[in-house]
């Protein structure tokens, strides 16, 4: 078990989908385990495979006392109703925007010995489980702001000290021919 770099926003790795995990091995079980150091040492509420540069649909989460993971995660809703409210991310440290989520879930999935779960939570651990689904999916939750906030959450991203420190730059190599 380690504590892993975590992945700032620009990086290529936050906005691409994940693959599904095949083999619920010794490999996996050693991701769960990084990723739930990670975020413990954080501080944070969850944290997908995605944020530590791991490209697997895989996530972990610690709230109200409740420690978990998920793999292969399938989200639905239950019931319509939504709320708006404080949301932060790892990825973007320091930053927190309103954003609006369902208020109730269930998700169904494996942990990683390739036994099936399912998770239904309300409140906190949904609005947890769908911000990490969504990093599976290469979603970021200011992708989700309506257009006013997100311009203005992404100008204040922009700002930020660590601005940059997860951009991707391009590599330029010169051919030996």
């Amino acid at each position: 078990m380690s504590v892993t770099p975590i992945r700032l926003f620009g990086d290529p790795v936050l906005h691409r989908p994940a693959a599904p995990v095949v083999d619920f091995d010794k490999e996996l079980r050693q991701l769960v385990a990084d990723l739930t150091d990670t975020m413990h040492a954080a501080g944070g509420a969850g944290l997908a495979a995605p944020q530590i540069g791991v490209g697997l649909r895989v996530f972990t989460w610690d709230v109200d006392g409740e420690v978990g993971h998920l793999v292969n995660p399938d989200v639905t809703p239950i019931g319509e109703e939504t709320e708006d409210g404080p949301e932060g991310c790892l990825s973007i440290p320091d930053l927190r925007y309103d954003c609006r989520r369902h208020l109730y879930v269930a998700a169904t999935g494996w942990n990683m010995h390739g036994e099936p779960v399912r998770v239904e939570g309300s409140h906190l651990l949904a609005r947890a489980v769908q911000h990490e689904t969504d990093h599976l999916d290469g979603v970021l939750f200011v992708d989700r702001l309506d257009p006013a906030a997100r311009e203005a959450a992404l100008a204040e991203i922009k700002a930020a000290e660590w601005a940059g420190m997860g951009a991707w730059m391009p590599r330029v190599e010169v051919s030996p021919h």
